[in-house]
């Protein structure tokens, strides 16, 4: 029975290595950093493509949730234009890109 106890200290007082946590990477939120100039991403409305797709395109490209989806489809189809988003330029320029290769109409603009 000695034996067990003087087991269980040396597990005890035995030091385990642990490897420090990396900070996880935060979901871009279109917000431009402070210090780049804002640009504008603009949806413009179209005659081709059903407003469901607009709506999913938007939600799987960008953060907006299905709610500021479907009124800024909405907008641009009423309108013309909708403003998606405002970031800075080289991401406005990929939103527009991939926008672009859907199919849909993007343009950007100083803010």
């Amino acid at each position: 029975m000695a034996q067990n106890d003087q087991k269980t200290q040396t597990t005890e007082n035995a030091a385990t290595a642990v490897k420090p946590k990396t900070p996880k990477k935060k979901r871009p939120t279109g917000k431009p950093p402070q210090h780049l100039p804002p640009w504008k991403v603009l949806l413009h409305n179209d005659d081709k493509n059903e407003i469901g797709f607009v709506v999913r395109t938007i939600i799987s490209l960008t953060p907006l949730g299905t709610e500021d989806a479907i009124q800024r489809t909405l907008e641009a189809h009423e309108t013309g234009v909708a403003l998606l988003l405002t970031t800075h330029k080289e991401r406005a320029e990929l939103y527009r890109d991939q926008f672009q290769s859907k199919g849909l109409t993007v343009t950007i603009e100083p803010a």
